[in-house]
């Protein structure tokens, strides 16, 4: 018999680039993490887009709990770019452009869902 208190729910992340207008341009989705109650993600995501238009898509990154086959929970979200969820946010979107294709790295707080 397993307890449903010790049981820990396989996490995902969702980013889905937005153009001004909130339309989808793209989506990706990390690997699953089996099992592990504050997962890290270090994996790469490519996405195109014109120089121009840096200024005018949001990156949506939401992490979601999945707790069976079909039944997802969202546990988070943060946005970078046009509509940044908050200043950290835009100030990593800002230093990413400025850097030029140089990966950066930075931590952030999810919102909740």
């Amino acid at each position: 018999m397993v307890s449903l208190l010790s049981f820990v729910p396989d996490t995902y992340g969702k980013l889905c680039l937005l153009n001004s207008m909130g339309q989808e341009m793209s989506r990706c989705k990390t690997s699953i993490r089996r099992g592990q109650p504050n997962p890290i993600y270090k994996e790469t995501f490519v996405f195109q887009v014109a120089l121009f238009q840096l200024s005018d898509v949001t990156l949506m990154i939401s992490i979601y709990n999945r707790r069976s086959m079909k039944r997802k929970e969202m546990i988070g979200w943060i946005s970078m770019g046009q509509n940044s969820s908050g200043e950290e946010e835009q100030n990593h979107w800002q230093e990413m452009k400025e850097t030029k294709g140089q990966q950066v790295c930075r931590w952030h707080t999810l919102l909740e869902s």
